[in-house]
């Protein structure tokens, strides 16, 4: 079990090949995290990831998890706790999809939704409802700014953040004073393998990055980790900006 204000010693990555997720696995696994399990669909990617943390000395299993297979998200998870108390599960797993392509074929946009939001509340409730039955740990889910105001650029990616960024803070306030921990995580732009075809956006972080405020956040028990910091004050602004003043912005 790990402290209530430190690293965990035990850690479920849903959504195993993140890059985001995989530089925090390592940044725990360098303070006290010994136990990790990958969760994701059985590719070379997943058990590469596996290999790599197992070189800097985890205990690193993996295990079979889709998102888009919700009626088999208690089964995973079960097998998963059942092996022993996971302190941290990271939801960590979405897609950015194409929009303009998504907008011309709906059923591509449904599946950004149902990856990033419905996948997310199927597994958010099944990780909660198996902490709350150990007693204790933390949920940390990786959100966006993109969900905060949601822009004509991308509204279909951004409207799909914005529900699980909801969804979450409601489960965390549902949660409180039961033992476990919701940390909702909001980076800007992450430059990864996934947004490598983006243009730069102001502001821009990186998976270290958001694994070191992830690791902050966890000590400080935060309930909302915005990356970088400053991000809180240009979101919050842009929140209020009138929309026909918010349409014209380039964001």
């Amino acid at each position: 079990m790990s402290g209530a204000f430190g690293p965990p010693q035990s850690l479920l990555v849903l959504g195993g090949t993140s890059e985001i997720a995989l530089a925090t696995a390592r940044r725990l696994i360098a303070r006290r995290t010994r136990t990790v399990w990958l969760a994701g669909r059985p590719t070379p990617a997943l058990e590469q990831a596996a290999e790599s943390l197992r070189g800097l000395g985890a205990n690193v299993r993996t295990v079979v998890f889709d998102a888009l297979d919700p009626a088999s998200h208690e089964t995973v998870l079960g097998k998963v706790f059942a092996e022993g108390d996971i302190d941290m599960v990271l939801l960590a797993f979405g897609i950015l999809g194409d929009q303009a392509h998504d907008e011309r074929e709906p059923l591509r946009a449904v599946q950004v939704a149902q990856t990033n939001y419905t996948g997310a509340v199927s597994a958010g409730l099944f990780s909660a409802r198996a902490l709350q039955n150990q007693g204790h740990g933390s949920l940390v889910v990786l959100s966006s700014a993109a969900g905060e105001r949601v822009r004509r650029a991308d509204f279909i990616y951004g409207s799909s953040k914005a529900g699980l960024d909801a969804f979450a803070q409601g489960l965390g306030d549902a949660l409180y004073g039961t033992g476990v921990h919701v940390m909702v995580v909001r980076p800007g732009f992450v430059r990864t393998r996934m947004t490598a075809d983006l243009p730069p956006a102001p502001l821009a972080t990186t998976p270290d990055a958001v694994a070191a405020a992830v690791e902050l956040g966890l000590r400080r028990r935060s309930e909302t980790v915005w990356v970088p910091g400053s991000l809180r004050v240009v979101m919050s602004v842009l929140r209020h900006a009138p929309r026909a003043l918010f349409r014209r912005l380039p964001v």
